[in-house]
């Protein structure tokens, strides 16, 4: 015999599936909540200009040579402001630095997270007064005197470089030979730019301390300083952050453009370093198929190279880049 459902039977099943529902829902609700809050805060704190530095972010160097910081000898020697429009129109600026006498070489030198320009004197100086070259200090985007409200990692500012590339050639004539030189976020700038179709006038590309992908920076930088779980962070603020700035971590990657590099190419790195790990260096020069040299700074941490071991450091930049400038 059938066994009858009464109505009201039925209306407390249907209550129980809504509640399910509800609840599904809510939790659904409070999951997405959590993830953007998550993803919300460390886009803020890696990629949002207002959060300039992380922990371990290279601070701005004294100058080895003296008690004054390579934003005062910038200051000292005089420079130049020169500007460019990006393509998302931008205003970007840098300093201009002439040698000491007329020179057709110029090195663009491209600073780290977090810092400026301004931060770079040191290596302008040697450059400029131990190889005789006019100096470009841009300030990446979302970063000093240039506009934008995020770091690009160096994937946008490989296209903000090709445009100091062309500045320089049309201010010092097409004849100028070019060298790039990057210091950690600003080594992967570099690194990123090789793998454009650059003009013949740039010659050799030099990169301390830079990473394989901001990606993979990222995830090390969790499995360092984070309890919070990376299947829980890292997508949900890749996401955000193509959302906001146009590009995921993983498209940042220095790694897959040095794999299209024609240039030669001098890799730098401290053997200490334990903000962008030792490995990634040896990964980068394996990737490189064009002429390439390393160089491993011993007790070195990150970006302390050439603080480490000034001499020996302008000693081997110097040598790679008379291998290939005039």
């Amino acid at each position: 015999m059938k066994k009858k459902v009464t109505r009201s039977a039925k209306k407390t099943n249907l209550d129980k599936g809504t509640q399910v529902g509800v609840a599904v829902g809510l939790g659904v609700a409070v999951a997405a909540g959590i993830s953007y809050l998550v993803s919300d805060h460390f886009y803020k704190k890696a990629v949002d200009r207002s959060h300039l530095e992380i922990d371990s972010a290279p601070k701005t160097p004294v100058n080895i040579n003296s008690d004054k910081t390579g934003g005062e000898w910038i200051d000292d020697v005089g420079y130049d402001i020169w500007e460019i429009s990006s393509f998302d129109q931008l205003k970007l600026r840098a300093y201009y630095i002439p040698s000491l006498t007329p020179s057709n070489r110029t090195v663009i030198i491209a600073h780290g997270y977090g810092m400026e320009a301004r931060s770079m004197g040191d290596f302008a100086k040697f450059y400029r007064d131990k190889l005789g070259f006019n100096v470009l200090l841009p300030d990446a985007r979302g970063h000093g005197m240039s506009e934008g409200h995020y770091k690009g990692f160096g994937w946008h500012e490989r296209i903000d470089y090709l445009k100091w590339i062309e500045l320089v050639s049309l201010k010092n004539g097409w004849d100028e030979q070019i060298v790039l030189h990057g210091l950690s976020m600003g080594g992967a700038t570099v690194m990123m730019t090789s793998g454009e179709v650059l003009p013949q006038n740039v010659k050799a590309i030099v990169e301390d301390c830079g990473y394989t992908s901001a990606y993979e920076q990222i995830r090390y930088q969790f499995s360092v300083q984070y309890k919070i779980p990376k299947w829980l962070a890292i997508p949900s603020t890749n996401l955000l952050t193509k959302l906001r700035a146009g590009y995921t971590f993983k498209e940042a990657s220095a790694i897959k453009q040095v794999e299209k590099n024609k240039l030669p190419m001098l890799f730098i790195h401290g053997e200490m370093d334990d903000y962008v790990p030792l490995y990634m260096v040896y990964q980068l020069f394996q990737a490189c198929n064009a002429p390439k040299e390393i160089y491993i700074v011993p007790d070195a941490n990150h970006a302390e190279a050439y603080y480490k071991a000034p001499e020996k450091y302008v000693e081997v930049v110097t040598k790679f880049i008379k291998t290939y400038i005039v």
